[in-house]
């Protein structure tokens, strides 16, 4: 059993620093009056009790940590494993099961429970003589036997229940309590509803080994379940994984048609599916719709029946923390009689209403509330859990953002006291030097080498430098520089296990949230101008001429910057404007001489990058490399590091020279790694679309009279540069964004456990591919950092110092950091939406001049269109039949009004009809005017509501001209929202004091203010070009 690493795993140490045992791995703190260890039950109903740091002295048994692997599933498993690799808490791993004197045989006709709470007893004795019966052992367990036979069984080892044990140790820890009662509380009304109800309301699941058998034989399938959020109640698809995928027939996914089907399997869920007979089969519905009830009253025609199935069984169940609403008043009293009983509203539409138990629902009905699902049995329509704690209150900002961050679980915890004192110190009194040993190790390249950074404006994270310098042979040099973080990083660190559950830093659309302190992330591993820094780099001869490459040297080196350019400097350089070189501060202190030799010399060097990185280009598009829709922006910040400005990366040359180094860097170390450990190397694989994915992309095109070739990733790209309308360049972007829907996510993988066939790199046009380029940023990064440093240790015939990953540890790796990826992305997008609908919000649609845009038509559905509106950069759908079923219908004026009616849908275009003969057709790529209004909601995130005003594209009125020419960014949102903010703050300053009192009743304390977290913001800009559709 594996829960995190050899530093936690202690066999026959007690993990007490005073006494004999040596001290490996993780220590108890000796300041404790006694330690704690929890029995297998209370591991698995308390585990959120015993997260609270106030509880120290935790000693978790082997057997108990595995009950909750088998019985709980991976999630609660994995918060176990992460519990006590975390520094700030006081607990470690006891392996009983592999001590001599502690393990138990179970004997015949013993229950699985009662052998575990006898092992975990036996090694609770073990352990108080252990440490010289001088530390009280308090066992804590919820059997009542257990009570009565070991509670005064051995003298110094006690036996008590939980609550019992929070009553006598931590009668003050009130949150505890709070909590231990609502579990409590849960758990009764569980057994009293199973003891009272009879009737069933969903078919029970088959046992495991009955489920085995039948994915086995092929009468099952086994995937992972994925609830339609727009109708939640109605749709959820099983996506076949692992064997089933590889042997079954079906192309795709598995329709799982309403709730009784579903059977009480929750999204994300791993399930086992039967097919139903095909007369059986039902089509997903085609029609555009904003929740259940619209759905099934749209009477819309569904699409061709595809595979449908029900499901007979869970194998995984990956239940989470969710951010629920609770009802109104009104809606508690409708409930009925039992108010304690309450169905809670959860944020995500594809989780089912959860019924809980609590006496302060009126109070928390303006709270978002994170619960915990405890069980879901087959006599109950809805499934039980209990209260944990709240965010803050409805429509707040810091709430709303407290609930992306839970609903996509992610911590942001500040980094620990133990993790902080592993960093290196750079204070004016004490600053970080070279040290004579590195200087020893590594190629000194500070003053052999012209090195500089090209970055957005304001960027103090600075991870990667380039130079570029003639040999004495006349051949060229080009070298690419690398922040050196693991060297500041150990393996296994307090740090590194920090950064390694992270796995990346968090972009939102206000802030950031780092994988490592600042300390590392904007000093010692940024590699600024004018200072000394450690740097892993690559260098390649390249032919004087042809610029192919004859030479490559990896290793670790010391560089010193020299000049740290942005974006548009560099660019105007390379176009030859040389008055720029006064926003240089490099340059201003100079002499006019040197500073004319030094402006020749970087002029220099950055036409010669450019020109290589044409060269580079060149080659990749040959193979097929493809170019898609993203806009990347960066930040601008005033005087006093608040957000003035966020600016479209115009397509400059120079972003592309840059990103075409960092690709050749990321491919020229993926094929060292591989070569050097060719079944543990972390790359990073984009497979080649499914060609049914491209349908819609290729009508849409052909509407437009254009061909889209699908058939590899060069016939794709060649036809994307074709695709271009001359009087409308939305066309060709709306293309590329189709195409990157399209595509398949690329994803981290062990070279173990894949064919060589299947590295290739799709979007990228390469066969091997990994990350390198950013480990301030990426744990991928950090782990091919220490490849390659094994992989140049392997080439000298040295030790290799650290363990690297073994093949199946790596792959567990790669699957948790791809979840955090696409964690990271989720959260970034719905903070971006949570911005765009607060900015709107507010405003009148009706008189304001900016809730009226032009809106671009991409999708035809069967009631209505998809619209892209280029000025906000927001999709979504809008309505050609209403509620009521009333058409849309313009008239003379263009202006749209709502008549009797019905819609033809076609190919590419869709037609409303009045029954008075009148009639209005719309078309793929018609421009047309939009109204920007928000749907508001109390239980899940506001939306965006688009409404066609007119069949015109939107005249834009003088004043607004110079508004609407440019596309309105994420931080004139952000200056729009916070400034709403504060002026609401400040008209709220009355009530403060009590808004206080409620969340430290409710123990929430509110996080860092926004605005003291804006001069860390860093957005796309920082991600490089890959990053756009997640390569």
């Amino acid at each position: 059993m594996d829960l995190g690493g050899q530093s936690l795993l202690i066999l026959d140490s007690c993990a007490q620093p005073f006494f004999t045992c040596r001290p490996d791995g993780k220590l108890l703190s000796s300041d404790v009056t006694h330690y704690v260890i929890p029995d297998w039950k209370v591991v698995q109903d308390y585990l959120e009790i015993l997260e609270f740091p106030e509880l120290k002295g935790i000693i978790f048994m082997q057997t108990a940590c595995q009950a909750v692997q088998h019985q709980r599933g991976r999630r609660q498993y994995n918060k176990l494993r992460n519990l006590l690799k975390d520094a700030r808490h006081d607990c470690i791993l006891f392996a009983n099961e592999f001590q001599q004197c502690c393990y138990l045989p179970r004997e015949g006709g013993e229950s699985m429970e009662k052998w575990q709470t006898r092992s975990i007893y036996n090694a609770a004795v073990w352990y108080y003589h252990h440490c010289q019966d001088r530390m009280p052992i308090v066992m804590v367990t919820e059997d009542e036997e257990a009570i009565q036979q070991y509670g005064s069984e051995t003298e110094g080892v006690f036996v008590i229940s939980f609550k019992n044990y929070l009553d006598n140790f931590w009668p003050d820890l009130k949150a505890a309590h709070e909590l231990c009662d609502s579990i409590l509380q849960s758990r009764r009304e569980r057994e009293n509803e199973s003891q009272e109800s009879h009737g069933k309301e969903y078919p029970e699941h088959l046992p495991l080994e009955v489920l085995e058998a039948g994915i086995k034989s092929g009468r099952y399938i086994q995937g992972i379940l994925n609830v339609n959020k727009h109708r939640a109640q109605i749709e959820a698809f099983v996506r076949l994984q692992g064997a089933s995928s590889k042997d079954s027939d079906l192309v795709s996914d598995i329709l799982i048609h309403g709730m009784k089907a579903r059977n009480r399997s929750i999204h994300g869920d791993v399930v086992v599916v039967e097919l139903l007979p095909k007369n059986e089969w039902k089509g997903r519905t085609v029609a555009l719709c904003e929740n259940d009830c619209d759905d099934k009253a749209s009477g819309e025609s569904p699409s061709e029946p595809m595979p449908t199935g029900r499901v007979v069984g869970i194998l995984q169940k990956n239940w989470r923390d969710y951010v629920v609403t609770f009802p109104s008043k009104e809606e508690v009293q409708s409930q009925g009689k039992n108010a304690q009983k309450i169905l809670v509203t959860p944020w995500d539409y594809r989780i089912p209403k959860i019924r809980i138990s609590t006496q302060q629902a009126e109070t928390l009905q303006d709270f978002r509330v994170v619960v915990r699902i405890d069980s879901w049995e087959s006599t109950s329509v809805y499934p039980n859990g209990h209260f944990v704690r709240v965010l803050g209150r409805i429509g707040d900002l810091e709430g709303e953002i407290a609930t992306i961050l839970v609903e996509n679980s992610i911590s942001v915890i500040p980094f620990s006291e133990a993790q902080m004192c592993e960093m290196p110190v750079n204070t004016q009194e004490n600053p970080w030097k070279v040290s004579p040993e590195e200087e020893q190790k590594r190629k000194d390249l500070r003053k052999s080498h012209l090195v500089f950074s090209i970055d957005p404006k304001g960027c103090e994270d600075v991870d990667d430098t380039l130079s570029v310098r003639t040999l004495n042979n006349g051949n060229l040099e080009l070298g690419v520089h690398i922040a050196d973080v693991t060297h500041f990083v150990a393996p296994n660190s307090y740090i590194d296990i920090e950064a390694r559950t992270r796995a990346t830093t968090y972009y939102l659309a206000d802030r950031r949230y780092d994988m490592l302190p600042s300390v590392l992330s904007a000093d010692l591993c940024s590699l600024l101008g004018g200072v000394d820094r450690y740097a892993v780099s690559i260098m390649w001869e390249l032919d004087k001429a042809s610029y192919e490459i004859k030479k490559v040297w990896y290793g670790r080196t010391i560089i010193r910057s020299a000049y740290k350019l942005f974006y548009e400097a560099a660019q105007e350089l390379l176009d030859g404007n040389l008055s720029v070189v006064d926003d240089i501060p490099e340059f201003k202190d100079l002499d006019e001489k040197s500073r004319q030799a030094k402006l020749e010399e970087l002029v220099w060097a950055i036409g010669k990058l450019t020109d290589i990185a044409r060269h580079v280009r060149a080659k990749r598009d040959g193979c097929g490399a493809l170019e898609l829709e993203g806009v990347e922006v960066r930040v601008q910040l005033d005087d006093k590091k608040n957000i003035h400005d966020l600016i479209p990366k115009q397509p400059l040359e120079v972003h592309e020279t840059v990103a075409e180094c960092m690709i050749l860097a990321n491919h020229w170390v993926a094929k060292k790694i591989w070569e050097s450990f060719p079944h543990q190397a972390l790359l990073r694989q984009h497979p080649p679309p499914h060609q049914e994915f491209f349908s819609e992309l290729r009508e849409c095109a052909k509407a437009k009279g254009f061909f889209i070739d699908t058939r590899s990733n060069k016939t794709l790209a060649d036809s994307l540069d074709n695709a271009n309308d001359p009087h409308d360049p939305i066309v060709n972007r709306l293309l590329r964004s189709m195409a990157t829907q399209a595509m398949s996510n690329a994803l981290y993988f062990s070279t173990g456990s894949c064919a060589e066939e299947e590295f290739h790199h799709y979007g990228l046009a390469l066969d091997k591919y990994t990350h390198f380029t950013s480990p301030i940023r990426r744990y991928s990064d950090i782990v091919v950092h220490r490849l390659l440093m094994a992989a140049i240790s392997k080439d000298k015939k040295m030790e290799i110092k650290g363990n690297l990953f073994s093949n199946k540890d790596l792959e567990e790796l790669c699957r948790h950091i791809n979840n955090r990826n696409r964690a990271a992305q989720h959260s970034q997008k719905q903070s971006t939406e949570l911005f765009q609908c607060m900015y709107f919000k507010d405003k009148d649609p009706a008189t304001e001049e900016r809730c009226i845009s032009d809106g671009v038509i991409y999708s035809i559905r069967t009631n209505g269109v998809l619209l892209f509106i280029p000025r906000f950069g927001i999709k979504g759908a809008a309505y050609l039949k209403n509620k009521d079923g009333l058409v849309i219908s313009c008239g003379p004026d263009s202006c749209s009004e709502w008549k009797p009616g019905s819609l033809q849908r076609f190919q590419n275009k869709i037609t409303s009809t009045t029954t008075d003969g009148e009639s209005v057709t719309f078309h793929l790529f018609d421009h047309v005017t939009v109204r920007i209004s928000i749907q508001a909601s109390r239980c899940h995130s506001d939306t965006i509501r688009l409404e066609i005003i007119s069949n015109k594209p939107y005249k834009i009125p003088n004043t607004e001209l110079i508004h609407q020419s440019s596309p309105l960014l994420k931080s004139e949102l952000v200056k729009e929202v916070t400034k709403s903010v504060e002026e609401a703050q400040l008209a709220q300053e009355v009530k403060v004091n009590i808004i206080q009192e409620e969340y430290q009743e409710y123990c929430q304390t509110k996080g860092t203010s926004l605005y003291t977290l804006l001069e860390e913001i860093r957005d796309l800009a920082l991600l490089d070009v890959s990053n756009n559709y997640g390569i």
